[in-house]
């Protein structure tokens, strides 16, 4: 199969995006993490039981999106658990590719599910494969992932897989069900669901890799506050980055429809102003429409009250760090997230 070339700088304008603004540049040499981690040779997303021809074909959705990998924010926060936990490297990257795979199966069908344009700064990979290649792609590389799930040779490794695997579905399918329905979840739903979706695949790597360590300490609070933490940050950056005013993806989930952080706050705390709500509605490509519900977004508060709960986050993971026993590794992550904050300081005082 042949990937198109990538040796250009590409600005990082998708969804998914771990920090609020990053250029990658894909003609340096992988990080040894992602090398770790990532499922760096087509050879590691075949299935140990079909035909590597087969899968060469099957696949084309899934190597496209690889072309441009993403910040391995995975990885390298099962390389920093591995600090308390101490697997061997042979499972540690194993359960490093099967992370990856259902990550990257996700992304799949959720940019179809989000009728999304760009994914990592290039058109998704359905408008290129086309929508029903691009399930079974999404769909066969979770049961690619299952297969190696298997091959770590734990019993209790399926029941964890499954568990995760359906947790993560479950918040998916609330976020859409809102979405769909115009229904505006409270602050609790919205945490409950992105607890199991964005936390979902964090506790499917810790679990696994529990299995394989004498270390029992119980992970679920950092998780989940690390669950909480990437997707209302996500939720911020994609309302707050003007440089994205131009481009396909500026408010991208504005034109999704989607009851983000701080479009429920807006709404449950101005009830009486319907304006957010009917521009949700729209699913609204319109910039100027967008620009004008940032400034709702802002003159309400909501903006003010995400970047409150972020600090908060933030505070209460370190915290939790600290509880657990330190770890530089995880303190370095948290570090690195911390953009947004410089971000709206940078535009504070411009």
């Amino acid at each position: 199969m042949k990937l198109i070339p990538i040796s250009f700088k590409v600005q990082i304008i998708g969804r998914g995006r771990p920090h609020c603004t990053s250029v990658a540049d894909h003609s340096r040499p992988a990080h040894r993490l992602a090398r770790l981690f990532a499922v760096s040779k087509m050879e590691n997303m075949f299935s140990t039981s079909g035909e590597k021809e087969t899968d060469e074909k099957l696949l084309q959705p899934f190597t496209y999106i690889m072309q441009v990998p993403g910040k391995q924010i995975r990885a390298k926060l099962a390389h920093a658990f591995n600090y308390w936990l101490k697997i061997p490297s042979d499972k540690l990257a194993v359960i490093g590719d099967i992370v990856q795979m259902l990550h990257n199966s996700s992304l799949l069908t959720d940019d179809i599910q989000d009728n999304s344009v760009l994914r990592r700064g290039i058109p998704v990979a359905h408008s290129i494969y086309g929508v029903a290649s691009t399930i079974n792609a999404a769909n066969y590389m979770s049961f690619v992932a299952l297969e190696r799930t298997l091959s770590l040779g734990h019993p209790m490794a399926t029941t964890v897989y499954t568990e995760q695997v359906l947790e993560l579905h479950r918040g998916q399918g609330m976020e859409i069900y809102w979405r769909d329905n115009y229904t505006c979840p409270t602050e609790e739903e919205y945490k409950k669901m992105t607890i199991r979706k964005t936390g979902g695949l964090f506790m499917l790597a810790i679990r696994l890799m529990q299995l394989f360590s004498d270390n029992t300490n119980d992970f679920n609070k950092l998780t989940g506050i690390l669950g909480l933490y990437f997707q209302i940050r996500d939720d911020y950056c994609n309302l707050c980055l003007q440089e994205y005013s131009e481009n396909k993806s500026y408010c991208e989930d504005l034109t999704e429809g989607k009851f983000s952080f701080p479009i429920i706050h807006a709404i449950h705390t101005h009830p009486e102003d319907k304006q957010v709500i009917h521009i949700l509605r729209q699913r609204t490509r319109n910039v100027d429409v967008k620009k004008y519900c940032v400034k709702l977004l802002d003159n309400f508060g909501s903006f003010e009250h995400t970047r409150k709960v972020l600090t908060q986050l933030d505070a209460d993971a370190r915290s939790e760090v600290e509880n657990l026993g330190g770890n530089p590794l995880m303190i370095k992550i948290l570090d690195g997230l911390r953009t947004w904050s410089y971000n709206f300081d940078e535009n504070t005082n411009n």
